[in-house]
């Protein structure tokens, strides 16, 4: 490569588990000598943010836009950013979101060569001027490969798979110290996070009651989540575990996974969040997703995707049951023994 780095915009909005999927990429496209910038949303700034694995960040507010509606002020920032883009004069963009809402990212964004994978949707590949082999949900291709063949496309082929996340600080640590003061030390800390945006990944939440029960006999157990979550939380635990769903926010969230023996979710951004710190087990519970594409990628004894693919429906990605009998059969299984059995081989061993 030449003494000038190259630049690239990864494009790269949300949601969380997504943004975390593209680490890798990020990281072996900086490691390969080239300056690395990604627009991200508010879902996936603060893994991006401050991350080694990029040299920029931009931030584009679609949470904010879309609660303040259409309006001249949203039109108005979006120009803003869009021109900060294109004095940018990136040499190479990246669009791995393969949406409509980054088709005129890359579209407009004014770099050489704009690589979008021929399976984009919703008109995305209209951005592209340079189209790249589907990257296809296949048993046999984990996610975090598959985002990897964009840097495989510009001859990079990394030996290992680099995940990073950005350092805590003396305030985030200090908070979490405060937060688990409570916690019996002398037992394993268990972090379980059970809700996601789908309602279809949700675990049945009697499972989640019963290995709750068998769990708390021999663990400190810690719920995590956002405000909207408490309810559910306060029927699996009978308020009997600490619960701090909506008092955390991402980088804090961080720090209490890595503190934890084993963290639990179904397939959602807190699973994949625990697989990114490095230091828990991970059980990924799986229900309308592939869990061989989607589940937490690397160590098999440390990382357990569960459920998935036991129904002819699985796996669906419907955010709602589309079936007229036995709806949801999916988020019935696994076997809440079976977890718990799993749980406490990770956990003890």
């Amino acid at each position: 490569m030449d003494e000038k780095k190259q630049k690239i915009l990864l494009i790269k909005l949300s949601s969380l588990g997504d943004v975390i999927f593209n680490i890798p990429l990020a990281n072996a496209l900086k490691d390969a000598g080239y300056e690395v910038t990604w627009l991200v949303s508010e879902k996936g700034i603060q893994v991006v943010e401050n991350n080694p694995c990029v040299d920029k960040t931009i931030l584009v507010p679609i949470k904010k836009w879309k609660q303040r509606g259409p309006s001249i002020e949203n039109f108005k920032e979006y120009l803003a950013i869009l021109k900060q883009i294109r004095n940018e004069h990136f040499d190479i963009a990246i669009d791995s979101q393969m949406m409509f809402k980054s088709l005129y990212w890359l579209l407009f964004c004014n770099a050489k060569r704009r690589i979008i994978s021929k399976e984009g949707r919703e008109l995305s590949l209209l951005g592209g001027n340079e189209w790249i082999d589907n990257i296809s949900y296949t048993p046999d291709s984990p996610i975090v490969l598959n985002y990897l063949r964009y840097a495989n496309y510009l001859g990079i082929y990394p030996e290992k798979i680099k995940v990073t996340l950005p350092p805590r600080n003396e305030e985030q640590i200090k908070k979490v110290d405060e937060m688990l003061a409570s916690i019996d030390n002398t037992k394993p800390l268990v972090a379980i996070a059970p809700a996601t945006t789908w309602g279809n990944k949700h675990w049945d939440k009697n499972n989640w009651k019963a290995v709750v029960d068998e769990l708390s006999k021999t663990c400190n157990i810690v719920f995590t989540g956002g405000p909207g979550d408490n309810e559910l939380i306060e029927y699996i635990s009978n308020g009997k575990n600490l619960n701090l769903a909506g008092k955390t926010d991402i980088m804090e969230l961080m720090e209490i996974f890595s503190r934890a023996k084993l963290v639990m979710a179904p397939d959602s951004g807190s699973a994949h969040l625990a697989w990114a710190t490095g230091n828990p087990a991970v059980i990924a519970i799986f229900t309308c997703t592939p869990k061989e594409v989607l589940g937490p990628y690397g160590n098999k004894n440390k990382y357990i995707s569960l459920g998935g693919y036991g129904l002819p429906c699985q796996p669906c990605f419907k955010r709602k049951c589309h079936l007229k009998k036995n709806i949801n059969a999916c988020t019935k299984f696994p076997n809440p023994k079976d977890v718990v059995d799993c749980a406490n081989t990770l956990i003890f061993s």
